[in-house]
C-alpha cells in the first residue's frame, strides 16, 4: 500500500467549519468521513457540507460511518430494516469508498442512548453478528467494516473483542476500523498493555484508523474507584496515541485512511481550534514520515 490518506470526521457545527477551514484551504485534508445516519433526521445539512460530500465523493475520497445500526441487538426490528433501507438510499446518493459501523449494540427495547455496548462472545452471538453484517454489506453495496469499542463490562470483553471481530469480519471479508482512542480507553481502564491488547486484533484487516481525544470520569469525591477514561471526542489527542499510531502503521500494512475525530461543539474556543489543527498536522506528519 502507498501512504495512507489523512482526513477528518465531518461535523455540521459551525465551530468545526471554522477550525477545519485552514486545513482545507491548505489542501491538507485528503479524505473525509461522514457519520451519515446523523443526517437522516432533523434539519437539512448546511450547503458547505453538501458541497464537501459531493466533492470528496466524486474523487473517491469519502468514507461512510454509521453509529446507530446496533449490529448485535438480540432482536431484528422494523427499526433495523428501516435503517438498512436508508443506508441503501444513502449509498446511492453519495459515493462512499467504504462503510463502517460499530461492533456491539446500542438499542434494547426502548433503550437507545449513549455509546455502543459489548456482548459476550458465544457461538450464538457470533452467528447473530455474522447475519447482521451480511445484511449490512448487501445494503451498502461496497466494502464494509466494524469499529472496536471503548467500553467494556469486564476483562473478558477486553481480551475477546479482537477475536470476536475477526470471526464477524471473516464472514464478509470485511475490514477493521481500529480506533486508537477506544483501544487506549480499554488499556488504561483495565490495566491491559495496549501492545498486548492490539496483538489480539486482526491487524491484517485494518483499513482505517481513528484518533480522537476524550475525558476522565472520576465519580464522587469520596469514591474509592479510579477515574475512568471515556471516549467523548471532546478534547485533545493524548500524546500516547501518537506513539500508538507510529507503531500500528508498521504492523497494519493495509491501512488506507487515518481520521481525526472531534465533536464540533467542543471547538468553540480559539484555543481548541488551534489545538485541533496542531493535532491534525501532527498526525499527518507521522503518516507521511512512516
Amino acid at each position: 500500500m502507498g501512504i495512507p490518506l489523512v482526513g477528518l470526521s465531518l461535523m455540521p457545527e459551525d465551530p468545526f467549519r471554522q477550525a477545519a477551514y485552514p486545513l482545507f484551504e491548505a489542501g491538507e485534508v485528503d479524505v473525509l468521513e461522514w457519520s451519515f445516519d446523523m443526517g437522516w433526521a432533523g434539519a437539512p445539512l448546511p450547503e458547505w457540507m453538501e458541497q464537501l460530500l459531493h466533492l470528496y465523493g466524486q474523487r473517491g475520497r469519502l468514507l461512510g460511518h454509521g453509529v446507530s445500526f446496533s449490529l448485535l441487538s438480540g432482536q431484528w426490528t422494523d427499526r433495523h430494516q428501516r435503517w438498512l433501507q436508508l443506508l441503501s438510499e444513502e449509498a446511492t446518493r453519495h459515493r462512499y469508498r467504504h462503510i463502517s459501523e460499530h461492533y456491539g449494540f446500542m438499542t434494547a427495547g426502548t433503550y437507545q442512548k449513549g455509546a455502543p455496548l459489548p456482548v459476550p462472545k458465544t457461538p450464538d452471538t457470533v452467528r447473530l453478528g455474522q447475519d447482521r453484517l451480511r445484511r449490512l454489506a448487501e445494503a451498502a453495496g461496497c466494502p464494509v467494516g466494524l469499529e472496536n469499542l471503548a467500553f467494556a463490562f469486564g476483562a473478558h470483553d477486553v481480551w475477546d473483542q479482537g477475536s470476536f471481530l475477526e470471526e464477524l469480519l471473516e464472514s464478509v471479508d470485511g475490514f477493521l476500523l481500529l480506533d486508537l482512542h477506544n483501544l487506549y480507553c480499554q488499556s488504561v481502564n483495565f490495566k491491559a498493555p495496549w501492545t498486548e491488547l492490539v496483538a489480539q486484533y486482526p491487524l491484517h484487516r485494518v483499513r482505517e484508523l481513528h484518533l480522537s481525544g476524550g475525558s476522565w470520569f472520576a465519580g464522587e469525591p469520596s469514591s474509592r474507584y479510579e477515574p475512568i477514561r471515556r471516549d467523548t471526542h471532546d478534547g485533545a489527542v493524548p500524546e500516547e496515541l501518537f506513539a500508538m499510531l507510529q507503531s500500528i502503521l508498521k504492523r497494519a500494512p493495509a491501512v488506507e485512511a487515518v481520521i481525526l475525530e472531534q465533536l464540533g461543539d467542543s471547538l468553540e474556543s480559539d484555543e481548541s481550534k488551534v489545538r485541533f489543527q496542531a493535532d491534525y498536522r501532527k498526525i499527518r506528519a507521522i503518516v507521511h514520515g512512516q
